[in-house]
């Protein structure tokens, strides 16, 4: 049972919550939940966050613009196990207007409350079609930008 978001200490308000399930397959040689998959699920949340936003990978090719990682980090807390329940959360903090994102992730564990990851992108905008640097979209600026949580 997966208890309401603001039943939990998260690190910035107003967090774009997912549910996970740790699955066999996400398990590996050591017994805990590989960290490749940690990585995958920070994508899939901001993916759904991006939508929820109202931007999608068909407004991505539209514009011909993306936003892509240009440096990312993890701390990994600790371990997760086969069948345990996380909640993913993730914010966009900080928005230069012209091409920089910056979007940090948490998971925690359902049952026990604990923080078991924290991430934190740096994104740039880039063109789609030839990986360049430049500047946002207005409908990024719009959305992202208006998304940005107060970090103080």
């Amino acid at each position: 049972m997966t208890l309401p978001k603001d039943h939990f200490t998260w690190d910035y308000s107003a967090p774009h919550v997912q549910p996970i399930r740790i699955a066999k397959s996400d398990i590996d040689g050591m017994g805990h939940a590989n960290n490749a998959c940690y990585v995958v699920w920070c994508e899939q949340c901001a993916w759904k966050h991006s939508e929820f936003l109202g931007l999608d990978i068909k407004d991505y090719q539209r514009l011909d613009r993306g936003v892509a990682i240009r440096k990312a980090s993890y701390e990994y807390c600790l371990p997760a196990f086969e069948n345990e329940d996380l909640l993913i959360a993730t914010w966009l903090t900080a928005c230069d207007g012209k091409f920089r994102l910056e979007r940090r992730f948490q998971m925690i564990n359902v049952i026990t409350g604990q923080t078991v990851l924290r991430g934190h992108w740096e994104l740039i905008c880039v063109t789609l079609k030839g990986g360049r640097v430049t500047k946002f979209p207005k409908e990024f600026i719009e959305l992202y930008g208006n998304a940005v949580v107060d970090t103080e």
